[in-house]
């Protein structure tokens, strides 16, 4: 939903597709899935409800293509990450922490739409997300655990799941300036998987 470069470093501007689930995403996180109407969200973009059939069948395809599509893309992104890191575990895990607070802060309604409404889902793609999930997680696990060998297991996934938990919570913290929530969720991130070594 984000706006994509060329490789000529041109900005394509959002698709109405993503404009739409932008829209939706927002409206969702604000009023809940069953408190936004197809009209609304189509206003919200400038085109007819009834046009975003043209796009999506109904609220739960942008529901599901919302939760499902962020799942993929912090996974895709994580396993971009681990092949850029060179096999080096702490670049690797900045390079995740860092793109997580990216997620985080960017994409604050998708973060609300996972916690409240991921049961609306149907199963089908519920169990897709949770795949994902627990890809992404291993992923991180598995990084931690390579960075600190002495750290049990339990521990090394408890920290990873400490560290979502924190990072996720961005939803509800006051506003403290871009710049200054990344600094300190960094810190704090570090911190936690630092008190690993200490054990």
């Amino acid at each position: 939903m984000a706006t994509t470069t060329t490789a000529g470093g041109r900005i394509d501007a959002p698709t109405r597709r993503e404009q739409i689930l932008k829209e939706a995403a927002r409206l969702f996180a604000e009023r809940g899935f069953h408190g936004v109407g197809v009209d609304e969200i189509g206003a919200a973009v400038g085109i007819s409800g009834p046009g975003l059939y043209r796009h999506f069948p109904g609220k739960d395809a942008m529901l599901a293509e919302l939760l499902v599509g962020i799942s993929e893309r912090l996974l895709d992104g994580g396993r971009l990450r681990a092949g850029e890191a060179g096999g080096d575990p702490r670049a690797l895990l900045g390079a995740l922490i860092d793109g997580h607070i990216d997620f985080a802060l960017d994409d604050r309604p998708l973060i609300i739409l996972h916690d409240r409404e991921l049961d609306r889902l149907k199963d089908e793609d519920r169990k897709r997300v949770r795949k994902l999930q627990r890809q992404y997680v291993e992923l991180w696990v598995a990084t931690v655990r390579e960075l600190y060998p002495d750290a049990p297991e339990s521990e090394a996934r408890t920290a990873v799941h400490a560290v979502f938990g924190l990072l996720n919570s961005t939803p509800h913290l006051a506003a403290l300036g871009r710049r200054p929530m990344e600094r300190l969720l960094r810190r704090l991130a570090h911190g936690a998987f630092g008190a690993l070594a200490a054990g």
